[in-house]
């Protein structure tokens, strides 16, 4: 899919992105049924690296950026229901993803206890099957209304100030 709206198709491909490292953690899980992987496996380290920063970044920068502008755009606008909804999907989402991150730096480090590796494949699983979720809730619904709904000047300023915020 494609935006004309800068800011709907930088999220889109944050989106992407996003989807693209739960399908690959859905895969260590379902490969870890048996018991905790390698931290020394390269593609596992690889994963565990970009969760312990990629999962951060999108539930703290995204999910900021979203309810601090576009969701007081949407409710400027007369849409606060979207807005309002996503917010409370970001509160349940923000602590797994704090969580799972931690953990994965910690078995960066030493690997995984039994315990860690049993708390991180729960917590995992949920925040993958709540971020797919989400996503394809933004992508159907908070995305194209903002394509619809912004004015050039609106999305140019949001835009400057997302990619100053990186």
């Amino acid at each position: 899919m494609s935006f004309t709206n800068r800011i709907s198709q930088t999220l889109h491909e944050e989106h992407r992105a996003t989807v693209a490292l739960m399908e690959r953690l859905e895969q260590l899980l379902a490969r870890g049924r048996r018991g905790a992987p390698d931290k020394a496996d390269s593609n596992v380290a690889r994963l565990l690296s970009d969760l312990s920063t990629g999962v951060e970044a999108e539930v703290e920068r995204h999910f900021a950026f979203e309810e601090d502008h576009l969701f007081t755009f949407l409710e400027a606008i007369g849409d606060a229901d979207i807005g309002a909804h996503l917010t409370s999907e970001h509160a349940a989402i923000r602590p797994l993803g704090g969580r799972v991150a931690e953990l994965a730096r910690g078995a960066m480090a030493r690997g995984f206890a039994p315990a860690e590796w049993e708390e991180f494949t729960r917590l995992a699983q949920e925040l993958s099957d709540r971020m797919l979720a989400h996503v394809q809730k933004e992508e159907m619904a908070l995305l194209p209304v903002l394509e619809e709904n912004m004015d050039p000047e609106t999305e140019s300023r949001l835009y400057q100030e997302y990619v100053e915020e990186v």
